[in-house]
């Protein structure tokens, strides 16, 4: 039982425990050399006492620990400790990918093809080093807070696959995602890695697993004999070349899947393109379920035995007789030479190959980090190492150029005693130029960015207006840093994405009418208010004036005032009087009248 405080080989402390396994408790732990937290998986239960596993663990773990990428964990240190046997890998703040898909049900489709370029990038530089993961599923993934993800339980899921280990816990959690010719007992390939990353991409579209059952044996079989669920079935809105994706990753005739990874890259990085979102579902060029060949002839001598008429059947001669029993000792010699040379045969590579791994003597790798090159070299060849001859360069904004950044295998690491060791010097700060990345796909621009390149990448949506320049729903818009800016691994940038907000056009720049204002109120939820005035220089009907802004957001519900332009009333004109004497002699006559009506008022008064 390992408790906190308790220290392994009086170097890594345990804090706490952060997970368990079928195969390893997991725990946080601080590296006292290296000042560092660290993740430790101790191996648990019969898995520490099968000798044969534990060598093979150890191997493999090792030759893992090569692996150098950003989305694969980094392993450190391989060892074992009063009979706990141990791996200590790069600690990651994070959940599991499983984690996320229980609290988030389904990921949204950028997401979902995000996480798999990563996946894809991780598992291509894995393949290129000719190592097979062989166990990839959720529950391996790790998934940062910035979205970055990591592929953990390299060595443990290569041992377990070697010596055919069936614990329950193991076998459950990983049939899931098993591929149909692991499930049938034969070999792993990059192609099964394949596979079983078609499953999580499936799995991270849909929230649940294609094939389900009370027991593995059941699901396993499922996996060999039954079709994949349709995605677009359980999700119209994901495009057919998404789809064909995950079917060509599953199937289960590896000659039908991707031939590698790099394959599946390419083709999640142009999935969205808007000349593939609608092409032809995949068809398989391979028989799904071949049939075995020895089977085949079975059935061939069959059929040929009913063609065939019936012969009758001839009494065997004294001379047949003994042909026959020459025949039988001729093969039985040829046996027993076949087993002799293959006994031969395995002594040999066991003297030669496998004797001199027990023997050969463990030697901890010094820690030359800071040193000069020479000074380094010196080191480990004192400690009886071989150094390899090719000095490695990497990008080190810590350490100073041409000093030492890492070895591999690494620091304080036990390795065989006259095994190769690589020097790693700092090649400096390494920078390198922005491009104008506008107008292209922001998934595709994060991912290199961020893989090749080290910068963290930030995506902000930017609002447009509906009549501008129509833009993707995943274009690039715009960068906070500008093409040609020089930057290095952990700078920051910004890419903008358009966020699309409905706006008030320019109506009388539009030649609108009060009927194309009356359709765009009922078609944006709000109420028109309509004005008249009357002018000669616009069309009647047309519209003069808006009280909203062209290009300001609209609102459901508000109300939009539109001005008409109405035809001018015609003035009306009096006749006039014609300018005659008699005229004079009324208005006169209308005078006196006036002034008799003014006297009779003074009178009155």
């Amino acid at each position: 039982m390992i408790t906190k405080g308790q220290k392994i080989n009086e170097r890594y402390e345990i804090i706490r425990s952060i997970g368990e396994g079928g195969m390893a408790n997991v725990y946080l732990g601080y590296d006292a050399i290296l000042d560092r937290n660290v993740a430790i998986k101790v191996l648990r239960g019969d898995l520490s006492n099968d000798e044969k596993f534990v060598r093979r663990f150890q191997r493999e773990a090792l030759s893992a620990s090569s692996l150098a990428h950003p989305n694969i964990v980094e392993m450190y240190d391989v060892g074992e400790d009063d009979g706990l046997y141990y791996i200590v890998m790069e600690y990651i703040e994070g959940k599991t990918l499983k984690q996320l898909l229980k609290k988030r049900g389904t990921l949204t489709l950028s997401e979902a093809i995000d996480i798999m370029l990563q996946l894809t990038e991780g598992m291509a530089h894995a393949h290129d080093s000719y190592i097979i993961h062989r166990d990839l599923k959720p529950q391996n993934i790790m998934i940062k807070d910035d979205g970055q993800i990591k592929i953990t339980d390299f060595g443990i899921a290569m041992a377990l696959n070697a010596t055919q280990l069936t614990q329950t816990n193991s076998v459950m959690g990983s049939v899931h995602y098993l591929p149909p010719e692991q499930a049938s007992g034969k070999g792993s390939t990059i192609k099964s890695d394949i596979y079983s990353m078609g499953i999580i991409f499936y799995e991270l579209l849909t929230g649940s697993l294609p094939f389900k059952g009370d027991n593995a044996v059941e699901i396993a079989l499922k996996h060999m004999r039954d079709p994949l669920p349709s995605v677009r079935e359980i999700n119209p809105a994901i495009p057919q070349s998404i789809e064909n994706i995950i079917i060509k990753a599953t199937a289960k005739n590896p000659k039908n899947r991707y031939d590698n990874v790099r394959s599946m890259h390419q083709d999640l990085l142009t999935a969205l393109d808007d000349d593939r979102m609608n092409e032809e579902p995949y068809k398989y060029k391979y028989p799904e379920h071949e049939e075995p060949k020895k089977k085949v002839e079975e059935k061939k001598e069959e059929i040929i035995e009913l063609e065939e008429p019936k012969e009758e059947k001839i009494v065997d001669t004294e001379e047949n007789i003994k042909e026959e029993k020459s025949s039988k000792k001729s093969k039985i010699v040829i046996i027993i030479l076949s087993i002799i040379v293959a006994l031969i045969v395995f002594a040999f590579v066991f003297v030669i190959f496998i004797l001199p791994t027990f023997s050969e003597k463990e030697v901890k790798v010094p820690d030359c980090t800071g040193l000069k090159v020479s000074t380094c070299q010196n080191r480990l060849e004192e400690a009886g190492f071989i150094v390899n001859s090719k000095i490695e360069s990497v990008a080190s904004d810590e350490i100073e150029k041409n000093r030492v950044v890492r070895t591999n295998p690494s620091a304080n690491r036990n390795a065989k005693e006259g095994s190769v060791v690589t020097i790693y010097k700092s090649s400096g700060d390494e920078t390198f130029v922005l491009e104008d990345y506008t107008g292209r796909n922001y998934i595709e621009v994060k991912t290199i960015l961020s893989t090749n390149y080290g910068l963290n990448v930030n995506v902000e949506k930017r609002d447009v207006g509906s009549n501008d320049e129509e833009f993707g729903e995943q274009e690039i818009i715009g960068q906070s840093l500008a093409a040609g800016s020089h930057v290095k691994a952990g700078d920051t940038i910004i890419l903008y994405i358009p966020n699309i907000v409905d706006v008030f056009p320019n109506m009388s720049a539009l030649g609108w009418s009060e009927a194309d204002a009356q359709a765009f109120c009922d078609e944006h939820n709000l109420i028109l208010k309509v004005e008249q005035q009357e002018t000669d220089e616009v069309e009647p009907g047309k519209i003069i004036d808006q009280n909203r802004a062209p290009d300001s957001p609209i609102v459901e519900g508000q109300t939009f005032t539109i001005t008409v332009a109405v035809k001018p009333k015609e003035p009306v004109v009096s006749e006039k009087p014609e300018e005659t004497g008699p005229s004079d002699e009324v208005n006169t006559d209308t005078d006196t009248e006036d002034k008799k009506d003014e006297n009779i008022t003074n009178t009155t008064e």
